[in-house]
């Protein structure tokens, strides 16, 4: 497969980086293009980051400082077919929040990185069906 022009990346990966997690620097070495996401990816890292400063009260300043680092990462958003996210998280056993990025990357024929393992499995089935979209 020819290097991606565009990465689609998840909040699940995102947070891992923006929070520096121990799980961070596999997600930066696997980028190999330019980020875009669902328009919800912005609230699904400020969830994240609320539940980290109620877990974390005493990291507050450490967290929200992290949380900022988001407005430093190039990500195009894009928003999702509304109309066809129902039924691909139906199919895939999904939320509708992924199958947004679900759909994402199978619309724009780019790599998805998650480390959400029931999103990676729908992914690496939805790509290997006849069609590559479900």
């Amino acid at each position: 497969m020819p290097a991606a022009t565009e990465v689609v990346v998840d909040a699940s990966a995102l947070a891992a980086v923006v929070f520096d997690e121990p799980e961070a620097a596999p997600v930066v070495a696997s980028v190999a293009g330019s980020l875009i996401a669902p328009t919800l990816l912005r609230y699904e890292i400020a969830s994240v980051c609320a539940t980290k400063l109620i877990r974390h009260p005493q990291r507050a300043g450490e967290i929200q400082a992290r949380y900022r680092l988001l407005d430093d990462i190039a990500i195009a958003y894009a928003e999702p077919d509304w109309a066809s996210l129902p039924a691909l998280a139906r199919r895939w056993a999904l939320s509708a929040y992924d199958a947004a990025y679900l759909q994402l990357a199978l619309s724009r024929q780019a790599p998805l990185i998650t480390l959400d393992a029931r999103l990676a499995a729908a992914w690496d089935n939805a790509q290997a069906e006849p069609t590559g979209q479900a």
